[in-house]
């Protein structure tokens, strides 16, 4: 039950009451024991000269009425015909019948009709006003007049020419349905019951028809519900075979055109042919009376409908009292089952049921379920409305309105979208096979989410976070297979060279191989830019069979990058180390994460120290990314982290990884490298083929010393681009078919050489040396160059020179001053001369201790006169004593060695150790000085004393011998 409907039937019976009284007035006992008398209200209104008498006459048209004085009586007769389908729009009340009517009213006086006239359903009549008289006028009752009104007749022909026209449209001759034949309304969704009256509103015309034929023959109708709704014109297939006889209490048609009719049910009927040859649906019936006997089964059934039906008007807020009395009143149990029936809030097909069943216990069984299944409702809905009222307020309220609206809803079975987007979403957490702490808070989330509108502002933010729990690979893991033999062969064939980084790779996989549930260590690859840190990781991805995914650090400085943002932040989201996981769709990728050196903190967090329990084989088993709030497992996934520094990476952080260096290539190598992959990749870049374009190894070669100076191959690859982007013009345009590049070509292609060759140049003269330095993008020659002026024994440093730096050039001033005796050096010179060193390429910031001893021949040579020689490079750092210690990088310093054409170097005693790591053709090109002195050092880079002429410094022969060794 419904408030609406109780609502209704309040209304219905306040109508039946006024449907009465227009039966007593307009259906008195002429006619079948009824009359059509009409008594129109008069109004009258004088002035000097006239007196107007208005009465209404809606629905009649000015040329079927008329007004004539007989003495003192004033007669209006006329004709009120049926209006036709889409006619009578601007009738407002119905409350009187069709036909012929006449009304007669009494006047005081005799009065001169002068005019007539009849507008919006109201007749005027003006007449000439007699002096000094007052006039009254009175109508007639039915025994006072002299004529009946008399009903219009279906194929009657009126007396009035002027409206024989309406008449015969309206009222065309039918033949007469048989006795036992009734007209039938059917309905779409509305179903009748005997004793019920209700308003219907009629707009077919095949039903508008039938609905005024009905009212102007006196006859009821039959109510039937139509099988198939959307049908327009229901033929038999599509009409029930029990309906409702009725009676017409009423016909209104509205302003809009549209029919109205108040009906009341009168018994049950049973169709047993339709008939044809009608504007209307009419059928052969046999009426369906209630055999009622009373029983003591009966009455326990009746006394049950009873108490369920007041129980469910007990459940409602605002049930109407009227309905109560109104069920107390009925003692037919066939009666009562109908009344509770109709106002009960179920479908039409439940309550055609209900008026199929004849046999009334039955009836009052099914109304009884029907009647159950609302209580079961209501109770619900109360109960919701009792738990939640303690803490209503303004917000509140419309949520709790629309949960109660959701909970019917889904006792009644709709909200089926809602339902099925959320039986999916359940679906989807069964299948991703989560922890046990990730599942529990998923089924909580979503249970929050059932009970939430979607209008909530919460609920997209609590649906993304379902979306991305279920997307995770909480247990999808790729296939792992590892063979070494075939691993071996992918980096042999993805990367030429580096044998001791394959090797390692290689027993890193060997490893996983025998252990997979071990804890691996984290490989960092450590080397300048463009030796392929990147493309071994992809290569071992492949080795492995796993899928591959990258992790950009470069520039990171907020934390939640790295463990994501939390729920309550807007547009928040996971972490990248979640979002690629996502991506890749397992548990086990290899995930690189470059550029580790480039983090950097700031007020939104250090993300280096995020990447601590990332990177910590025994704490990521249990990782907690701050979006989802629950662990996930990161202990399958293999991480690879490049860095170009090692040094920057944060010492904690670098703790966690193991570091495989990767230096620079030497020149064979970047040949081979070149021939095998790098001319093939830019051939198909620019739809080249190798007939097409052939590019010499001299040409590369050239290439490499000429045009590229560099640890890796990235600008390389560039100049063998423009080279083929040079050769693809020359074929597009016609000009040649195919090229051959050689070495004297590359001058017209890539200009003149950009990297000389400046070490002979520059160790021409006294005071400059050649030393090794290593920097972010590989190792690299680093010229020293000093001058001494007059002044008063100040050292300046330029050249962009760090701390360290600074202090080795400080400490290599010291160690000559020194020394000076021993090496024919006055004392004075110091004294009088400003000393100036100075390390060319000003805007590359240098730092680090590498340079002392390539400082300290530097100043040697300044102030003995001796050059260095120009095909020597050296590097180590000094102590007061004299001693050369031990430095970094020599792999690297040594290949920037042999880039720049340099033949010997010198090196720490100490670092001979690293003579293993120094690649094969470095240790062929150039020739090693290991040197645990400063002596030493002077000895190998100083060219004799007597290559040179005497000076103002210069050195007498015991001196030249000394310092000779």
């Amino acid at each position: 039950m419904r408030d609406p409907k109780n609502q209704m039937f309040a209304e219905a019976c306040a109508m039946l009451k006024q449907a009465e009284q227009l039966h007593r007035q307009f259906f008195g006992p002429s006619r079948g024991g009824h009359s059509a008398s009409w008594e129109p209200p008069v109004d009258v209104f004088e002035t000097e000269r006239e007196v107007t008498i208005i009465t209404a006459l809606p629905g009649v048209r000015p040329e079927a009425v008329r007004a004539e004085i007989e003495g003192t009586t004033l007669i209006i007769t006329g004709i009120r015909a049926i209006p036709a389908s889409g006619r009578g729009a601007n009738i407002v009340r119905l409350e009187i019948p069709y036909g012929r009517f006449e009304r007669r009213i009494a006047i005081s006086s005799r009065l001169r009709l002068i005019d007539q006239q009849l507008e919006n359903g109201c007749l005027r009549l003006v007449f000439t006003r007699p002096a000094n008289t007052i006039i009254e006028v009175q109508t007639m009752t039915d025994q006072e007049q002299s004529l009946k009104t008399e009903s219009l007749q279906s194929g009657e022909e009126t007396s009035q020419s002027e409206t024989a026209a309406d008449s015969a449209e309206t009222a065309a001759p039918q033949r007469e349905l048989p006795d036992d034949a009734v007209i039938l309304l059917p309905t779409r969704n509305a179903v009748l019951f005997p004793g019920v009256v209700a308003p219907l509103m009629v707009g077919r015309p095949q039903t508008v028809a039938g609905a005024q034929a009905a009212v102007q023959n006196g006859k009821p109708v039959g109510i039937i519900l139509q099988s198939d709704p959307a049908a327009d014109v229901p033929g038999p297939d599509q009409l029930n075979r029990v309906g409702t006889i009725a009676e017409i209490m009423r016909y209104v048609t509205s302003p809009d055109g549209n029919h109205h009719i108040v009906v009341r049910g009168i018994h049950r009927y049973k169709i047993l042919e339709l008939l044809d040859g009608y504007p209307f649906l009419a059928a052969r019936i046999e009426k369906i009376g209630d055999s009622e006997v009373f029983s003591t089964e009966l009455a326990a059934r009746v006394h049950q409908l009873r108490e369920r039906a007041r129980e469910a008007l007990s459940l409602l807020p605002n049930a109407p009292e009227e309905l109560a009395g109104a069920m107390d009143q009925i003692e037919s149990p066939s009666m009562l089952a109908d009344f509770i029936a109709n106002v009960m809030d179920i479908g039409p097909a439940e309550k055609q049921g209900i008026l199929e069943t004849f046999d009334v216990s039955a009836r009052i069984d099914k109304v009884l379920r029907e009647l159950a299944q609302q209580i079961e409702v209501l109770r619900l809905s109360k109960q919701i409305g009792e738990q939640t009222q303690e803490s209503l307020s303004g917000r509140q309220r419309e949520h709790i309105l629309r949960e109660q609206l959701r909970q019917i809803q889904k006792e009644l079975g709709e909200g089926e979208e809602d339902e099925a987007e959320m039986a999916e979403l359940r679906e989807a957490i069964d299948k991703a096979e989560m922890s046990e702490e990730a599942e529990t808070q998923a089924k909580k989330e979503l249970r929050r989410l059932e009970r939430m509108p979607e209008a909530s502002a919460e609920h997209g933010m609590i649906r993304t976070y379902l979306d991305w729990l279920t997307e995770l690979p909480w247990s999808k893991l790729s296939e792992e297979t590892i063979d070494i033999a075939e691993a071996r062969r992918i980096l042999d064939e993805d990367h030429y060279g580096l044998p001791k980084v394959k090797q390692r790779i290689l027993e890193y996989l060997a490893v996983r191989k025998l252990n997979p549930d071990g804890k691996s260590p984290i490989l960092c690859f450590v080397g300048p830019p463009g030796v392929g840190k990147t493309s071994l990781g992809q290569s071992i991805a492949r080795a492995m069979g796993r899928k591959f995914g990258r992790i950009s650090l470069g520039g990171v400085h907020d934390e939640a990058e790295i463990r994501g943002h939390r729920r309550t932040y807007i547009g928040a989201l996971p972490g990248n180390i979640v979002q690629a996981l996502r991506k890749a769709e397992t548990r086990n990728p290899v995930l690189m994460l470059d550029e580790m050196d480039k983090l950097s903190a700031s007020f939104h967090g250090d993300p280096s120290a995020a990447l601590l329990e990332v990177l910590d084989p025994a704490q990521n088993s249990t990782f907690r990314d701050n979006y989802l709030g629950v662990p996930f497992d990161l202990s399958k996934v293999m991480f690879i982290g490049t860095a170009n520094v090692l040094d920057q990476i944060p010492a904690p952080l670098r703790d966690r990884m193991e570091v495989i260096e990767i230096p620079g290539y030497t020149e064979e190598e970047k040949v081979e490298i070149a021939k095998r992959y790098l001319v093939k990749r830019q051939l198909e870049a620019t739809g080249l083929t190798d007939t097409q374009c052939d590019i010499t190894e001299e040409a590369l070669r050239t290439i490499i010393d000429g045009y590229t100076r560099e640890a890796g191959v990235r600008n390389l690859e560039r100049e063998i681009g423009a080279v083929c982007r040079h050769v693809a013009m020359q074929i597009a345009e016609g000009d040649k078919s195919s090229m051959r590049i050689d070495a004297g070509d590359l001058h017209d292609i890539l200009g003149a050489r950009k990297v000389d060759n400046e070490v002979a140049m520059r160790t021409s003269v006294p005071g400059v040396a050649t030393g090794l330095a290593w920097t972010p993008t590989g190792g690299d020659i680093l010229f020293i160059e000093c001058t001494k002026v007059p002044g008063k024994g100040r050292l300046t440093l330029t050249g962009q020179l760090g701390d360290v730096m600074k202090e080795s050039a400080q400490a290599a001033l010291s160690l000559l001053k020194a020394r000076a005796g021993h090496l024919g050096i006055e004392q004075s010179v110091f004294d009088t001369s400003d000393i100036h060193l100075h390390v060319p390429a000003g805007a590359i910031p240098k730092d680090g201790p590498s340079a002392g001893v390539a400082m300290f021949i530097a100043l040697t040579s300044l102030f003995t006169g001796r050059t260095v020689r120009n095909d020597l490079a050296m590097t180590g750092e000094i102590s007061l004593r004299g001693l050369v210690l031990p430095i970094g990088g020599v792999k690297n310093k040594v290949l920037a060695a042999v880039r720049a054409g340099i033949t010997t170097v010198m090196l720490p005693e100490r670092n001979r150790k690293d003579y293993e790591d120094i690649p094969e053709s470095a240790r062929k090109a150039v020739r090693f000085v290991w040197m645990s002195t400063v002596d030493e050092a002077m000895a190998a880079a100083l060219s004799p004393p007597e290559e040179h002429d005497q000076g103002p410094n210069d050195l007498s022969d015991d001196q030249r011998r000394l310092a000779s060794g």
